[in-house]
């Protein structure tokens, strides 16, 4: 005769796990054709260019040139720079453009925003490595 073993089953009262009010837990299924498309448009990354050529190529490109232009100025009223001629045997300090779309609560587009920062891993040990630089222009 042979032994039948039943299975366990734990009596502990399951609880659904809580990462937060803003943290999806369950998924989307079914025919997306059907599928309200605005619903279906929240849940899509739009991400935000890395460079400067991606920005002035994007679908988006005048507002991110209109937010260069804004930081440009901004540097230039604010006094954060003055353009200088560059000394003999320097070497200028490398910057790099970083491209952020602020997002309103409703997944509206708030704003472009550029900024252009120092890129800090350009110096050199025994020359200017001890100097410290803002890694952000203002």
């Amino acid at each position: 005769m042979e032994n039948v073993v039943e299975i366990r089953r734990s009596k502990r009262q399951k609880t659904e796990r809580s990462f937060g009010p803003d943290f999806l837990t369950s998924f989307l299924t079914g025919d997306l054709n059907r599928i309200d498309e605005q619903f279906v448009s929240a849940f899509l990354v739009d991400e935000d260019p890395k460079t400067y050529v991606e920005a002035i190529t994007s679908i988006d490109s005048s507002f991110w040139k209109e937010a260069i232009k804004n930081e440009l100025d901004s540097i230039m009223t604010n006094h954060t720079w003055d353009l200088v001629d560059l000394p003999v045997g320097s070497k200028p300090i490398k910057c790099k453009w970083i491209f952020k779309k602020k997002i309103k609560p409703d997944g509206s587009i708030d704003k472009f925003k550029a900024r252009l920062v120092v890129v800090g891993y350009t110096q050199k040990k025994g020359i200017d490595y001890f100097d410290t630089y803002s890694p952000v222009t203002k």
